[in-house]
């Protein structure tokens, strides 16, 4: 049962980067990504100013773990132990089966594959772990990385939301991206995903 997986928030491991579960101890290396203006282009044009604002993030996330409505995690790099983003498998619905993508990446690891690589394990972790139905990525329509992220994993686009998301300047535009555990299941060999890879991809802590 997914309920299981909300006693502790379980690890993910890829080749280069651990996934593990956000903490409020995380607060000071996230505020260098979060209040990072540049880093948070695609998100918004008002980033945390302190690393208060982000400890209360972070305390809003567990908050929403706890209500089982979302997994939060921090992205580290297994050679330095560096924290080069955070992960967040939100608007999580048990009944309905289903989760949205939220990541933040470090502006030096952008475009560097660490995403493609940190989905090589979600996406098996979500659709034969937890066994969710439904995974959605959101973006912002000028965010060119994720929509090639996304269409590389042969996520489906469903469609353009006009003038969604109100950044604190101006309006941008959505575009949706799902995936179905179904599509998945008849994708993954394309993918070099398995179960046997699962297994060797995530532990609870």
């Amino acid at each position: 049962m997914i309920e299981t997986y909300f006693t502790e928030i379980p690890t993910l491991e890829t080749k280069h980067y651990l996934l593990r579960g956000i903490t409020i101890d995380d607060s000071s290396e996230l505020f260098s990504i979060l209040g990072n203006k540049e880093t948070m282009t695609y998100i918004t044009s008002n980033p945390v100013k302190s690393i208060e604002e982000v400890r209360e993030l972070i305390s809003t996330y567990l908050s929403s773990f706890l209500e089982k409505k979302e997994i939060p995690w921090v992205i580290i790099e297994k050679k330095t132990g560096l924290v080069v983003g955070q992960f967040r498998l939100h608007k999580l619905h048990i009944w309905h089966q289903k989760a949205e993508m939220g990541a933040v990446i470090r502006e030096e690891f952008q475009r560097k594959g660490v995403m493609s690589e940190v989905l090589q394990s979600l996406l098996p972790f979500v659709f034969e772990t937890i066994k969710l139905n439904r995974l959605v990525g959101d973006i912002f329509a000028e965010n060119e990385g994720s929509r090639k992220l996304l269409e590389k994993y042969s996520f489906t686009k469903e469609g353009i939301l006009r003038n969604t998301d109100f950044d604190g300047e101006r309006f941008h535009d959505t575009v949706v991206y799902s995936m179905l555990r179904r599509e998945y299941l008849e994708k993954k060999s394309s993918m070099n995903l398995s179960c046997s890879n699962l297994h060797n991809s995530w532990k609870n802590i």
